[in-house]
């Protein structure tokens, strides 16, 4: 990796998933020292539930940067360890264009740019990117939804969600606001295994 983030979530799923299905574990719940903390991740049916903190995002003025590389501006900009790009409908966050090569040297503080609207057929959805990261849109980004969540809670009225990311793989995730954590929960699946010698 280029960069390491204080919160990782589809690698703390993985993690947790070859932990509970590989490796003798024979607990429901595993507790991963972070630099976010200890994280609580717990086996639920076929779901992996992680316990993630609460990051409220707050209204902020968008850097003219990242203004210039979107082809279609927010109606509101928040912060948090992430920027929170907020737009009418899930019609602009699935066209979003957003141009790499503006943002190259843009430094975030190891945050990233993450949009999101009103879902169709989900409560919100979203799309996540890192400048100068070599995969520039994230697939499923769990750490976003730390700041989402409590966000959509303020808008919607409620504190349980269905979020779908909408990048080109796509992920679907089950989010709870309990307090001060944001409980999220998703599926992994195994798709190799390999041997290392030494």
């Amino acid at each position: 990796p280029e960069i390491e983030i204080d919160l990782c979530g589809h690698a703390t799923l993985a993690t947790a998933f070859v932990i509970f299905n590989f490796l003798n574990f024979n607990d429901d719940v595993i507790t991963f020292k972070t630099m976010s903390g200890n994280l609580e991740v717990k086996r639920d049916h076929e779901f992996i539930e992680m316990k993630f903190p609460s990051r409220p995002p707050v209204k902020v003025a968008l850097l003219q940067t990242i203004a210039d590389a979107l082809s279609k501006q927010p109606v509101k900009v928040y912060k948090a360890r992430d920027y929170i790009l907020v737009y009418d409908c899930e019609e602009d966050v699935h066209q979003l264009k957003v141009d790499a090569s503006i943002l190259a040297n843009v430094n975030l503080n190891l945050g990233g740019i993450c949009v999101t609207a009103k879902g169709n057929n989900s409560d919100f959805v979203s799309r996540f990117f890192t400048p100068g990261a070599a995969i520039f849109e994230d697939p499923v980004t769990g750490s976003a939804h730390c700041s989402l969540v409590p966000l959509w809670a303020k808008y919607l009225k409620k504190d349980t969600f269905h979020a779908l990311q909408i990048s080109k793989r796509q992920g679907e995730l089950f989010c709870e606001l309990a307090d001060d954590v944001v409980l999220i929960k998703g599926e992994a699946v195994k798709y190799l295994q390999g041997y290392i010698e030494i």
